[in-house]
């Protein structure tokens, strides 16, 4: 892909930087090759650097002639990506490069998640180690890795790894704000024993597929009131039980942090009834497109017999073993559970019903909790075991991740609300983000760190809708740029 799709964006050094990193393929948990890219980055240029056993990266930036006695200032992004693709897409994310598209002002990838989050942080971090126009202190670049399934990077940070107490992640997707809390999460996922049955006689195969929704992040956007792809399969396959259908597959979602946007099945029917079966649909995707009309309205449920479907003795689940599956996706909840009573607008706890896979003679499904409340979010996590429990599944909670507590008067905080408005004249929001920031996990293990995340406006991540908007990465970076000056500045 030729780099001009960026040519002439500014800052032109975070631009290049961000095509780089595109080229480069970084799925959670195999991020191989972008370590190797940051490792011949201070190579090349002669920074000190560090990693450690898990993978995270930090490169040392010497402080500018004048301020070697500014405080060491932490950059902090992560260098993963959420891996997500429109289903005629045959993009391979462990290998091929992000195509980028420029449309009007925004910049996207072609049918795929772009990785702005967090890739634009990180291309900011590293144009910030060669931009000689500003004075800066002693910088800690901090890459993490594994962020978006597990947080198994900042999990494993040791105390020594960093040596700043003010850190600046850039992490969020919102011009215009500060963020100083996050919600902690954790997920529950249940494990059901297969209970096969022998196919009906003249039963032939059909596929259901439910698609087009939005999806999104499971924080963020999970006050949107988009469509979950697998509660709309959950009601379809409700429906259609006095037709009687076998399942041999059900799926749906790819990642337990983002809202599915797919869902499917595979199963037998009768085809004397398929008529019947045809009908049942119709009701349900124009109800399911009058409800979403204004969140979500691409919803397309679509039903076709499978030519490539039979086998000699396909192996279907048993009617008691489906009922049990459908009324499990029916009872789980979805959604918002509360709003913060302290901070307007701000979800409090929510649960994100995420995935269905199929593994040997298991059915999985996965879901994940959150909250700004440690108490909540553990009531929330037992309401979905219990769930679980009562479908007689094998339940695995983890271990989860502790929220952020705002800081409304640190010291970090206020300079950079002073930077904002002298760059900006305005002031900025100030909030916090019902999702899972590494600053709720980097405030326990380094007590007394101050903290503030910011970035540019993102659009639709964990979704293959994921846009940037061009002129707010400008902003971001000149907001970044002019922190660092005044750190240095006022702390000399």
């Amino acid at each position: 892909m030729p780099m001009s799709v960026v040519e002439g964006l500014s800052p032109a050094v975070v631009w290049k930087r961000f095509y780089e990193i595109c080229q480069i393929p970084r799925p959670s948990k195999s991020e191989e090759r972008i370590r190797l890219y940051l490792r011949n980055f201070g190579g090349q240029n002669n920074f000190a650097m560090k990693e450690d056993k898990v993978g995270n990266i930090v490169i040392l930036i010497p402080p500018k002639p004048g301020f070697e006695n500014a405080p060491t200032v932490v950059l902090q992004s992560h260098i993963d990506m959420v891996c997500e693709k429109n289903k005629e897409s045959n993009h391979d994310f462990l290998q091929d490069p992000l195509k980028l598209i420029r449309e009007g002002e925004w910049i996207k990838a072609d049918g795929t998640t772009l990785g702005a989050d967090n890739g634009i942080g990180v291309a900011a971090a590293l144009a910030i180690a060669n931009d000689d126009s500003f004075n800066h202190g002693q910088l800690e670049l901090l890459f993490t890795v594994d962020e978006e399934t597990g947080l198994t990077g900042v999990n494993n940070l040791q105390r020594s790894f960093i040596n700043g107490r003010l850190l600046l992640n850039l992490d969020t997707e919102e011009d215009g704000a500060f963020y100083v809390g996050c919600s902690g999460g954790i997920d529950s996922v249940g494990r059901f024993n297969i209970e096969y049955d022998k196919l009906q006689d003249g039963y032939m195969p059909y596929n259901i597929f439910v698609a087009g929704l939005k999806g999104g992040h499971s924080g963020v956007n999970i006050a949107d009131g988009r469509a979950n792809s697998i509660k709309l399969l959950g009601i379809l396959l409700n429906r259609m039980k006095e037709c009687n259908p076998q399942y041999s597959e059900i799926l749906g979602g790819s990642k337990r942090n983002a809202i599915p946007r797919e869902a499917e099945a595979k199963l037998f029917l009768n085809p004397d009834i398929e008529s019947n079966f045809r009908e049942i649909i119709n009701e349900v995707s124009i109800e399911m497109s009058l409800q979403f009309r204004a969140a979500d309205e691409g919803i397309k449920i679509s039903f076709e017999k499978n030519n490539n479907g039979i086998v000699a003795k396909p192996k279907v689940f048993s009617n008691s073993f489906s009922s049990k599956i459908i009324n499990t996706i029916l009872a789980m909840p979805h959604g918002v559970i509360s709003m913060s009573s302290s901070i307007p607008d701000l979800v409090e706890t929510s649960t994100n019903l995420a995935t269905i896979v199929m593994e040997r003679d298991k059915l999985i499904i996965g879901t994940s909790q959150r909250s700004s409340v440690e108490s909540a979010k553990k009531n929330i996590a037992e309401m979905v075991k219990a769930i679980f429990d009562l479908g007689q599944a094998e339940v695995i909670t983890s271990d989860g991740y502790p929220g952020w507590q705002p800081d409304i008067d640190s010291d970090l905080l206020k300079l950079s609300k002073s930077v904002f408005q002298k760059l900006f004249i305005k002031s900025p929001e100030i909030k916090a983000v019902h999702a899972g920031l590494e600053c709720g996990i980097l405030a326990d293990k380094y007590p007394g760190i101050q903290m503030v995340s910011f970035g540019p406006t993102i659009e639709g991540a964990h979704s293959p809708d994921e846009k940037v908007k061009i002129v707010d990465v400008d902003k971001f970076y000149r907001l970044l740029k002019s922190i660092l000056e005044e750190l240095a500045i006022k702390n000399q």
